[in-house]
């Protein structure tokens, strides 16, 4: 990875480590670097470094910096994604499993890919099998992103629980998760997005010890505000990550729209 110095504009809001960076390449450089960068951290203490990957295209840039990252000792890395359709065919392009091995898992030999089966007979069986891998090899670092609605992996408002007992659930879909599939390209109508998924739990996502969340986009410029000035609720699922003692979120000028300096974003909530 080459090393260099990006244009970011940096504030805090309680917890949470914002970055706006000037375009879209940047952020997800920027991202892709600090991720490399814990990564190697974490390896001068511990043989192997397990991390949960989001799978959408506002993670296009990111992914496509890590794919290129050589050097990374990638043969050290255990992977898993947050979150599977249900009855979706697992070499559909818009399985999130399918989306990860195109953009990166194919590209760099890493050591170990745990895949959720959207298929498997027993969705309930099946969140156990995951959840148990989980807790087999803890999370070191989360790689996400947030939605329209403010969910994170498919925790949507209504699914949403900071407490769940769960690692793993199977959810139906909020009719706006399901729309912004739409809006994003991955399917050409509403009526072929399915209509529930696997996903991991909040608790399994805020467990992890890093958090380096990636959110371009003016289609998530409401999402962003709300994340940054919403107090922490379920409401606003995304808002959770103020809380993590070490959780970093990378935007773009047009999904950070007017929280783009700390300076704006207390004018705005005052």
């Amino acid at each position: 990875m080459t090393f260099k110095m990006y244009s970011a504009r940096s504030f805090e809001v309680e917890n949470l480590q914002v970055e706006v960076l000037e375009n879209r390449p940047e952020m997800g450089a920027l991202a892709a670097l600090s991720v490399t960068q814990k990564i190697r951290e974490l390896l001068l203490t511990q043989e192997k470094v397990n991390i949960i990957f989001a799978s959408a295209p506002s993670q296009n840039e990111f992914l496509a910096a890590m794919a290129a990252n050589v050097n990374l000792e990638w043969n050290k890395v255990r992977a898993f994604h947050m979150d599977e359709y249900i009855g979706l065919p697992s070499d559909a392009p818009q399985s999130f499993g399918e989306y990860l091995r195109e953009k990166l898992f194919s590209k760099v030999p890493i050591n170990e890919v745990f895949y959720l089966d959207g298929n498997a007979p027993d969705p309930g069986a099946e969140c156990r099998r995951y959840a148990e891998l989980l807790a087999k090899y803890p999370t070191d670092i989360v790689c996400m992103g947030i939605g329209e609605n403010c969910h994170i992996a498919f925790n949507d408002p209504h699914a949403a629980d900071f407490d769940d007992p769960d690692l793993v659930k199977e959810v139906k879909l909020d009719l706006r998760s399901r729309e912004q599939q739409v809006h994003d390209g991955c399917f050409p109508s509403l009526d072929q997005v399915p209509v529930s998924a696997l996903t991991l739990t909040i608790p399994a996502l805020t467990r992890a010890r890093h958090l380096f969340c990636v959110v371009p986009g003016s289609t998530k410029t409401v999402a962003v505000s709300h994340t940054l000035s919403e107090p922490v609720s379920k409401e606003f699922p995304a808002t959770i990550m103020r809380r993590h003692p070490s959780a970093t979120l990378f935007l773009d000028p047009e999904s950070a729209g007017k929280f783009s300096t700390r300076s704006q974003l207390f004018q705005s909530l005052n």
